[in-house]
C-alpha cells in the first residue's frame, strides 16, 4: 500500500465515532488485503497492478447531479444526510456491501466523502425516474473519486433509478463507486447503470442489493467506455418469492478491458432469477464474465437461469467467460451456459446478396445481436439514446 494512501487517510477528520470506526476498520482491512492480483481466482483475467503505481490524487468534485427531480422520493447528498439524519445512515451505510473480502469496497468505505441517499416511502410509486450523473471533468493530474450511493426502497414501493458515469476522453482518472440498495417487501425496483467513462479512465463499481419477501429487482448494466472497467453486481434474494432479472451489455474496442462479476445468492425458498449478459468485442479488446448463482440449503423451489453470449468481431479480441452454479438444495431448477462466436457467415452472405455492402451488413448483424438488450429497457429516452450509440459503434 502506498504511503500516499496512508497519509491521505490520516488527514481525514471524522467527528462521528461510528463513522470514524467504520472508516478505520475499512482502511485496516484494505491494508490487510492489498490490491487484488491475478493470483486471486476472482481476478485471474483482470490485472490491476499497473494502475496501482499511478499517483492518483483525491478528487474534490461535488456530489453527482440529479437530472430528474423525483416526486414522492427523498434524494439528498450523503454529506447533507450525515448532518441531518446520522442515525439512519449509521443503521444502513456499509451494512450491505461488505468490505471484508473486497479491497475496492474497503477502499471506498475508508475514503467516501460524498454521494447520494435515496429514500422511497412505503407504498410510493415514483412516476419519473431518479437519474444521477457522476461526471469526471478534465484534470491536469490523475485523480480518484469515491462516490457512495445508498438506496432504501420501502414496502410496496416502485421506482426507476439510473446511475450514469461519464468523463472526458484523454483524462486519466479512477472512479471507485459503491452502491447499496435495499428493496423492502413487495417493492418493485428497476435499476440502470450506464458506464461511459473516458478512454483513459479506470472504473471499479460495486452494486450490492438485498431483496425482501415478494420484491422484484431488475438491473440493466451497460458498459461502453473506460480503459479498464470492473463492474460487480451482488444480489441477495433474502425473502420468499423474491424475483430478480439481470440484463447486461458490454461493448469494447481498441485496447479496452471490461470485466463483469455477478453473484445471485438465493437465500430463501421460492425465489426466481434470470440473467443474460451479452458482449461485443472488437480490435484487441478483452472481456471477462464471471457469473455465480448460489442456492442455499433452505432455498428450495429456486428457479434460476444464467446466460452469457459473446460476439467477437476481430481475431485479436478475447473473452473469458465462467458461468458458475453452487447448489446446496435438492429441489431446484437451475441452468447456465455461455457462447462465443463471430458474425454468422450465412446471414452475412444473405444480406450481401440483397445488395448490402460488407461493412453495412456486418454492422446490421452486430446491432441485431445487441438490440435484444436494449429492447428490455422500459425507459424510452435512455433506450433511444443507447440505440444511437450502438448505431455509431456497430
Amino acid at each position: 500500500m502506498s504511503a500516499t494512501l496512508i497519509a491521505v487517510h490520516e488527514q481525514i477528520e471524522e467527528p462521528r465515532p461510528w463513522l470514524h470506526h467504520l472508516r478505520r476498520a475499512a482502511f485496516e482491512r484494505f491494508a490487510a488485503l492489498g490490491f487484488p492480483t491475478t493470483h486471486n481466482e476472482d481476478w485471474k483475467y483482470t490485472n490491476v497492478t499497473p494502475f496501482t503505481k499511478i499517483p492518483f490524487e483525491r478528487s474534490r468534485r461535488p456530489a453527482p447531479r440529479l437530472l430528474a427531480p423525483p416526486k414522492g422520493a427523498t434524494v439528498t447528498s450523503l454529506a447533507h444526510a450525515l448532518e441531518t439524519e446520522p442515525g439512519l445512515l449509521e443503521e444502513h451505510l456499509a451494512r450491505y456491501a461488505g468490505f471484508h473480502n473486497n479491497a475496492f469496497v474497503a477502499l471506498n468505505t475508508a475514503f467516501m466523502s460524498d454521494g447520494v441517499l435515496i429514500r422511497i416511502p412505503n407504498g410510493a410509486v415514483i412516476e419519473e425516474p431518479i437519474h444521477l450523473v457522476f461526471t469526471s471533468s478534465e484534470q491536469d493530474r490523475p485523480t480518484v473519486s469515491y462516490p457512495r450511493t445508498l438506496i432504501l426502497a420501502g414496502r410496496d414501493s416502485q421506482a426507476v433509478i439510473i446511475e450514469e458515469y461519464r468523463g472526458a476522453d484523454g483524462s486519466l482518472y479512477f472512479t471507485n463507486a459503491v452502491t447499496e440498495l435495499v428493496a423492502g417487501e413487495g417493492a418493485v425496483i428497476e435499476h440502470y447503470k450506464l458506464e461511459k467513462e473516458g478512454d483513459r479512465a479506470l472504473h471499479f463499481g460495486a452494486l450490492q442489493v438485498r431483496q425482501a419477501r415478494s420484491s422484484s429487482f431488475t438491473s440493466h448494466s451497460i458498459a461502453l467506455g473506460g480503459a479498464l472497467v470492473r463492474n460487480e453486481l451482488n444480489v441477495v434474494l433474502d425473502g420468499e418469492g423474491a424475483e430478480c432479472a439481470l440484463n447486461g451489455l458490454y461493448v469494447a474496442g481498441g485496447q479496452q478491458h471490461i470485466d463483469n462479476y455477478t453473484t445471485l445468492d438465493h437465500a430463501q425458498p421460492r425465489t426466481t432469477s434470470y440473467e443474460l449478459y451479452k458482449g461485443i468485442l472488437d480490435g484487441s479488446a478483452q472481456g471477462v464474465f464471471h457469473g455465480r448463482i448460489i442456492v442455499r440449503q433452505d432455498a428450495q423451489k429456486t428457479d434460476a437461469i444464467q446466460r452469457n453470449k459473446n460476439l467477437l468481431l476481430s481475431q485479436k479480441a478475447v473473452i473469458n467467460t465462467k458461468p458458475q452454479l453452487e447448489i446446496y438444495a435438492n429441489d431446484v431448477r437451475c441452468t447456465h451456459g455461455a457462447t462465443v462466436g463471430q458474425v454468422d457467415p450465412e446471414a452475412l452472405f444473405y444480406l450481401r446478396s440483397r445488395g448490402i455492402g460488407h461493412q453495412d451488413a456486418r454492422n446490421l448483424l452486430t446491432y441485431a445481436f445487441a438490440s435484444e438488450m436494449i429492447e428490455r429497457m422500459k425507459f424510452e429516452p435512455l433506450r433511444s439514446r443507447l440505440e444511437e450509440v450502438l448505431h455509431e459503434r456497430c
